[in-house]
């Protein structure tokens, strides 16, 4: 009885008509998540080449153990993407859990541990793919077996998609997904990476729910001279050229554009803020003081600076093979990050007329992420993540995001598929000390990956179970 009592107490965050039947054991789901967590992180499917085949295999193998299919579909060898669904009765539409399986590179030198050995310490898990994307698609896993494991009665299937490719070749991964295998991945709602809590002192402050991201609209701008003495200056030197325009560019402020989820974000930052930020806060939706607001954000708060806008960065530059040389052509590199309504064409005019040199060629690469609708937050799905996050940290609040990064999530939305992201619990000093997501010493707290499954678990009882 005592046992009982205490495994009642441990689900005692999330209760209502369908979520109070469930009485899990979390230190057990928590230790076995765990052993799943450290297994899939040293694996090594760096991008490239890839090798998600073995995690899909890892999964599938997984999934096998408690009778659930997990498909396997590859556009090239050792890159499968798994597919797998417990089902529902079909009177709703489904709802996808997504995690990429690949991960980006490393620079050993600069680690403290080994980037796949899934070290232990201090209360953290290190490892490359901790914090991108394996804690997503451990808890994804986690999902489908308690699913199947408590014979929960659904009224829509849950669909566990686990994607090859997110790490710039998405070719192989969600576009091959979209583009040929759509009836295995359809779906009404989405979940995926992108999002997260913010605790400080141990107490959640506030919980971001990715509901919007730019898109990328990378450029090569190159500059066309004449070549000659390094003695004789002239006036159509290709490196002076591009000199020019990328100052011009990187000078230049595209207009500020807010949408539902950027108003909503910046209305409810304000009420947990210090005065003087809620002012900015604020301030930012007020047309009257969003010029003085801009440039506040543009010197002391890039971040914020960056989801009121297109932004352009230059991040590459070259020119030249002689230090007495004019050379015929020098090229510069813009990592550009659009709106989701940004019109590329329009935009790429736009550059040009504040280039004002035709000397200077705009070569725009391939756009591999579509641009694609803000997700609503005024649907069923919205409303039962914030009211989950409500009982999961009852005091903090719920924050739409839009992300200056890109996700796999952008595809499905393209799609017409709201999704939404969520992710760890992180500690608001860590956000600043390094250890994140792409970084060196990438790591995870231990007690975010049961918190990650707590939410998926809590928000598919809500929305999924048959009441």
């Amino acid at each position: 009885m005592r046992q009982l009592f205490i495994i009642f107490l441990i689900g005692w965050p999330i209760l209502s008509q369908s979520q109070d039947r469930y009485l899990v054991d979390w230190d057990a789901v928590g230790n076995e998540a765990l052993s799943h967590f450290t297994e899939l992180l040293r694996i090594n499917t760096t991008n490239p080449p890839g090798n998600e085949t073995a995690v899909a295999n890892y999964l599938r193998n997984a999934l096998a153990r408690d009778e659930i299919e997990g498909r396997l579909y590859a556009l090239e060898p050792g890159r499968d993407n798994l597919v797998a669904r417990v089902t529902g009765n079909g009177s709703k539409l489904p709802i996808l859990i997504m995690g990429h399986t690949d991960v980006v590179g490393v620079q050993r030198e600069n680690w403290s541990v080994e980037p796949f050995d899934a070290v232990r310490r201090d209360g953290y898990i290190y490892g490359r793919g901790s914090l991108d994307d394996k804690d997503s698609v451990t808890a994804g896993l986690m999902l489908l077996l308690m699913l199947k494991r408590y014979q929960v009665e659904l009224d829509r299937d849950v669909i566990f998609l686990a994607e090859a490719g997110e790490e710039g070749t998405p070719h192989v991964g969600i576009d091959f997904m979209v583009n040929e295998h759509w009836n295995e991945i359809d779906s009404q709602y989405c979940l995926a990476e992108g999002g997260g809590a913010v605790a400080r002192d141990g107490q959640v402050r506030y919980v971001s729910i990715a509901t919007a991201e730019k898109f990328p609209m990378r450029v090569q701008l190159v500059a066309h001279g004449t070549a000659g003495h390094g003695s004789a200056p002239r006036v159509d030197n290709a490196i002076a050229a591009l000199s020019a325009a990328v100052a011009k560019l990187a000078a230049w402020q595209p207009p500020m554009r807010l949408n539902d989820t950027t108003e909503a974000y910046f209305e409810r930052l304000a009420t947990i803020s210090p005065e003087e930020d809620a002012i900015r806060y604020r301030g930012i939706l007020d047309p009257d003081q969003q010029a003085r607001v801009q440039q506040y954000f543009a010197l002391n708060d890039p971040r914020h600076y960056s989801i009121l806008r297109t932004g352009i960065s230059p991040t590459i530059i070259s020119g030249g093979f002689r230090r007495n040389v004019i050379p015929t052509q020098a090229e510069a590199t813009l990592d550009i990050r659009a709106l989701p309504d940004e019109n590329p064409e329009d935009f790429y005019d736009d550059m040009a007329a504040v280039i004002n040199n035709p000397n200077v060629e705009i070569i725009p690469e391939g756009i591999y992420r579509p641009p694609g609708e803000p997700s609503s937050i005024d649907n069923e799905m919205f409303q039962m993540i914030e009211s989950v996050n409500n009982r999961l940290f009852p005091q903090a609040i719920t924050l739409p995001t839009m992300m200056a990064g890109s996700t796999d999530k952008a595809q499905m939305r393209a799609a017409g598929v709201p999704c939404y992201g969520f992710g760890p619990v992180l500690n608001e000093e860590d956000l600043a000390a390094g250890g994140g997501a792409h970084g060196d010493d990438e790591r995870i707290p231990e007690d975010s990956l049961l918190q990650m499954i707590q939410f998926l678990w809590y928000t598919m009882i809500g929305i999924a179970a048959t009441p």
